[in-house]
Parts: structure tokens; sequence; C-alpha cells
């Protein structure tokens, strides 16, 4: 249970054993509607998927996030750092959106949870070095996973901190800071330690497959250490890790090959480098205030756009259920062409991300009132607009709201798929066939896939999480090095409540 150390409502949560109306989705004719009747389904399929009172994942420990309730074929009844920590930054804005303190309660148990879970040893080492936070994933129980797996994973503790760092910030913004300060501040401590001190050394990506460097990795290692760094300073504490930020900014550079973001280098795994990874990375890292010459690769970046782009060129005549799909229009989309896990076939959450992205970079050009067309995104802009040419157009332009509009058009075509290849009661799984009948396939009630909805509908909805890099870009510097600082490590002081 929560410490009362964290203030929290004394309610029960609503979402314990909950039965949500599910009206028949491909009956809805628009995405509006559509997105009204799925996004409660959503955020419902999330919390029961969370322990101890989530409908579906029964024996879960308390704040523990099952990926799916799925448990052969594939068995994905544990808890991923990865997937915890973006579905519980997904849960944190909608609780700072709604107010709604049920979801409070959650947040909470989920603090608590990964206090203890720091201190496991696993396979990945202990928290005595730092080693165990890049364990991918435990038991639902909070125990160790012995089983052969790709470790280590190290977007897991800067995801892991920038939810913590989010609700950190909303506390302290509610007059909760010495919550934030004893509770809080020593997990993302840990986690930030972590990334100062092993950011350059080789991970497995997102996907669990590949041993090199990962774009998504290093992008959210760059976001954490900038985030922490000035909570650090609210909170009056040290941010051990955080001077490595330039460093780890510069090389994020390296994965722009010239023509469009590369997800893994330092490998050579004969593959074509076009991943959803890429544009997954823009949106986790996405400031609506953000510059779009800024070089973190955020959603509205010419480069962001021109890989966005490449991307989904690559899936040309990979899934037959988008033959005579029109260009310019949303398609069905999974990891990376080359796939074949579970048959390599679409995935709901990243067919929901192409949208989020493209919301996301509508968005910043609006918050900027211009938008600038060069010879790097041009061919992203051609293939939706036929008239773009390279140049800055401002607000007032009649161009401006032109492509603006048709961007929001092909992002709402992609939600249509979505809306396509959802069942009529509204569950997401994790992929959904390439061939017709397109039925969902793999892991059923991802957690993911539900996080990633939310996400997108938030985004379209104009609810934008609070900003961290801002308007004026970070220099990048002149020559980068593979530094590190020594981390410090030790328990939080609420993770023996967790045990």
């Amino acid at each position: 249970m929560v410490s009362a150390m964290i203030k929290i409502a004394t309610t029960v949560a609503a979402f314990t054993a909950v039965t949500v109306a599910r009206p028949s989705i491909r009956q809805t004719s628009t995405v509006d509607a559509f997105i009204d009747t799925e996004r409660p389904i959503a955020l419902q399929g999330i919390l029961n998927n969370i322990g101890p009172d989530g409908a579906k994942v029964e024996g879960a420990s308390a704040g523990i996030v099952v990926a799916s309730p799925s448990t052969v074929d594939p068995d994905y009844f544990y808890t991923w750092t990865r997937d915890s920590a973006l579905t519980l930054k997904t849960i944190i804005d909608e609780f700072i959106f709604s107010g709604d303190t049920t979801l409070q309660t959650v947040i909470d148990n989920y603090v608590q949870a990964q206090a203890f879970l720091q201190t496991v040893d696993n396979p990945s080492g202990s928290l005595s070095d730092g080693s165990g936070l890049a364990e991918p994933k435990f038991y639902s129980n909070e125990t160790q996973f012995t089983d052969a797996w790709g470790r280590p994973q190290r977007d897991g503790p800067a995801l892991r901190a920038i939810a913590l760092i989010a609700y950190s910030n909303w506390l302290v913004d509610n007059g909760q800071q010495d919550t934030a300060t004893s509770d809080v501040w020593p997990i993302i401590s840990n986690d930030l330690s972590y990334v100062g001190q092993y950011w350059n050394q080789t991970t497995f990506d997102l996907w669990e497959e590949v041993q090199g460097s990962s774009f998504f990795t290093t992008q959210n290692q760059y976001r954490s250490l900038i985030e922490g760094s000035a909570l650090a300073t609210t909170l009056g504490v040290t941010c051990t890790g955080c001077d490595q930020a330039p460093q780890i900014l510069c090389f994020l550079q390296s994965y722009w090959n010239g023509e469009f973001l590369t997800a893994n280098i330092n490998v050579n795994n004969g593959r074509s480098g076009h991943d959803a990874n890429t544009f997954l990375g823009s949106i986790a890292i996405f400031d609506v205030d953000a510059s779009c010459s800024s070089s973190t690769f955020q959603p509205c970046s010419s480069k962001s756009l021109s890989s966005f782009k490449a991307y989904i060129d690559s899936f040309s005549g990979v899934y037959s259920i988008n033959d005579g799909v029109a260009a310019g229009t949303g398609i069905a989309i999974g990891r990376y062409p080359e796939d074949t896990y579970q048959g390599g076939n679409p995935w709901y959450l990243i067919t929901a991300g192409a949208a989020e992205f493209l919301y996301d970079a509508v968005a910043q050009w609006t918050a900027q009132q211009t938008l600038t067309i060069d010879d790097t995104s041009l061919s992203f802009f051609t293939t939706i607009y036929s008239s773009a040419t390279a140049g800055t157009y401002a607000a007032s332009d009649a161009a401006f709201t032109d492509i603006l509009s048709a961007v929001t058009a092909y992002a709402d075509s992609f939600v249509a798929v979505v809306q396509q290849y959802t069942p009529s009661d509204g569950s997401l799984a994790e992929q959904f066939g390439r061939d017709q009948p397109a039925s969902p396939l793999s892991a059923t009630d991802l957690t993911w896939s539900y996080a990633a909805f939310v996400t997108m509908a938030q985004r379209r909805a104009g609810q934008y999480p609070a900003g961290w890099e801002g308007a004026s870009p970070a220099e990048v510097p002149d020559t980068c090095s593979s530094s590190s600082t020594p981390g410090t490590y030790a328990p939080a002081p609420i993770a023996s409540a967790a045990a």
C-alpha cells in the first residue's frame, strides 16, 4: 500500500472491476466519433492491467504495470521498466489534464513499486553500482526474471525518470515539494545517475532485438538529464550525471545519415535502418514550445519529417492490406519493414503513434505561428500537399493554413486505419494481420497499445504535457566525447515500505 507521506485520495480507485460499455467501434463514421468512443475504453484498458486491482491482472502487486494479460504465445504477463514508464507518463499527464484523483492512487502505487524494484538484484546487476537499473523486466510480483533475455536495456531508467519528474513537478506546483524531495527524488536520482554513468555503452533497443546504440534511448536519455537538472535546482538537491547532457546531445546527431534517422547505429544487422524507433522517440520527447531547429529532432524538425516519410515509404508493398491506398494517405505500419516477429505485422501503437507524431508537428507550427519547408523536408510536404515549395510561411499566409490542414488530415488518416482494424469491443492487441481480414494478433489487451491511443487522443484534443526544452535550442558541442560520470546509488527511503 502507499505510505502516508504521499498525500492521496483515500477512495477506492474507480477502475476496480469496472465494466465499461463497449459500443460497436466500426459503426462510428468519423475520426472524432471513434476517438470519443475509444479513448475511455483505452484508458480503462490501461487501468485493467495495473495491480493490485486491475480487472485483468489478478495477483499483480500494487503499482505494477503488466504488459498484457496474455500468458501464452506470447507470454507478456511481466512488468517491463520501459513500457511501465511510458504508460505511467500517460497516466500522469491524464491526471494533470483531468484532475481525476483516482489516477493519483495509481501513480503513487507506481512510485512505491519502482522504489522497491530498484533494489531487486537481477541478472543485469544490482543497485550498488546502478547496473541492475537496466534490467528490462520483472515478474508481476516484483521478483527477478532470470531467464535469458536482451539485456541491458538502457532506456528504462531515463523513461522512468521522465515520468517521475513530471509527477514531481506537479507535487511542487501543488504545495507538496517536501514529498517530491523525500519520496520521489531518490528514485529519480538513481535513474539519472545511471544515465550519466552508462549512456555511452551499448544497449538493446526498445524492440529487444538489436544490441548497439538506439536513437530512442539516446533521445530520452538526453531529455531525462535536462529535466532532472531543472528539478534538482527546484528541490535544492544535486543531480549526479546531469553534466553529461551536452555529450549525449552531441552523440544524438550521429543517427542522421544525411537522408533519414537511423534507428540503431554501431551495429551491423543487415536492416535498412528504417524503424518506428525514430518517430516514437520524437513523440516521447515532444515539447510543444520547442524550436523546429532543435537538435533533439522534435516532430516538426525537417530531419524528423524527412525520416518519417522515408520510414513510411519503406513499407510500400510490405502489407497487402495497404494495397490500393492512395499516396499521402495513412497506412498500416509496423516496427520495421524486415520484421518477422509473430509474422511481422502492423502494430496498433505504431499506427496510432504516426498520427500523434503529425499532430505534434502541427501543434508546434501553430505555437510558433510559422512553418519552414526546406530541401530536407520538401518531399514530406509534397506528398500530402502538391503545391508545397521551399520557403517560410507565416500564420497569416493562406498556404500556412492549407499545409496544416493537409498534415492534420494525414494524421487523421492513420487514426482511421486504427479504427478500421479495431474490434467492435474496442480492445487493442499488439498487432493486426498484414493480410485481410487483418484480425488482432499476438498479445491481447496490450497496455502500450492503449497508452499510445490515449496520448494520441490527448494531442489531437490540444492537451500537451509541460515543456522541458523550451524555444531556445541547446548548442551542440563542437567535439563529442564518450565521457561518463560515476553514479551515486542508494535505496529510496520508501523502498522498504513497498517490500
